[in-house]
């Protein structure tokens, strides 16, 4: 069990965190991570938040430059249900999965309420067509600063900047990006600093919310099988990712719950 203290922590006081194989993934209520949201958001400050899952979590082990990414966010939260499981073995029992889509509708709500602008950065045209009209009725009072869906290649310098820009034009409180894992916590850390809003990676959710992707049904998620739900629906191109990733992501925790349990005092 830690206090992390980074300089641009979204919250006033240090987030308790543990380290699941390396990644720095803190311990927070739903409603501790939306009150940092919104208390940075208020004042325009410019952070990022990580949702963590079993791929990034493991992509942190193979590249230590995205596990810096993920250990420098101002707010790294357990998205994947194992994720969240190892957070309560590791001394917070009571810790719950907080995951992009519904931290996505929540945070929504409360923007509504309270007249904040929100940019969405990320998916398809198409689908920011078809979210745009379900926001609308969901939220019919939200602020909407724009939505722009980037080409999936790499950006030129010009092309960033541009999009930079258009984003800090719109004075957009927050910045929901859409852009998987591990390129929108790449794009988000790069842009803090620059871009003056808190930024949110938030994976599919763009796309589960304006249904051009099924999600999972409510007791799949309430029972961490999420993911074989998804791997189901999209067996050819998610086999190879969650067989590799699950399989060292249960070596890797295995290996440091059996230290921790080894470690603590008796």
């Amino acid at each position: 069990m830690h206090m992390r203290s980074s300089p641009g922590k979204t919250s006033a006081a240090p987030c308790q965190f543990a380290e699941v194989l390396g990644a720095r993934i803190d311990a927070v209520s739903w409603e501790q991570a939306l009150a940092n949201i919104i208390s940075a958001s208020a004042v325009h400050a410019s952070r990022y938040i990580c949702m963590c899952n079993v791929h990034s979590v493991v992509t942190g082990t193979l590249d230590p430059a995205f596990k810096q990414i993920l250990n420098e966010a101002d707010l790294a939260t357990p998205d994947g249900a194992p994720v969240a499981w190892a957070l309560r073995q590791l001394g917070f029992p009571t810790q719950e999965r907080i995951n992009g889509p519904d931290l996505m509708w929540k945070y929504l709500r409360q923007a509504e309420a309270l007249q904040q602008t929100v940019f969405f950065y990320g998916s398809t045209e198409a689908t920011l067509a078809i979210l745009r009209a379900r926001l609308l009725r969901q939220f019919p009072h939200l602020q909407v600063g724009g939505m722009h869906a980037p080409p999936f290649r790499s950006l030129t310098a010009e092309e960033d900047r541009a999009d930079i820009a258009m984003i800090n034009r719109s004075r957009a409180h927050v910045v929901l990006v859409g852009l998987g894992c591990p390129k929108q916590e790449k794009w988000m850390a790069a842009q803090r600093g620059k871009i003056q809003a808190v930024m949110i990676g938030v994976g599919a959710a763009f796309d589960y919310h304006a249904g051009t992707v099924p999600r999972a049904p409510r007791w799949c998620q309430r029972h961490g099988l999420e993911w074989l739900y998804r791997l189901c629906t999209e067996p050819r191109r998610l086999f190879k990712r969650y067989a590799i990733t699950n399989t060292l992501f249960m070596i890797g925790i295995a290996r440091q719950l059996v230290q921790h349990y080894w470690q603590r005092p008796s």
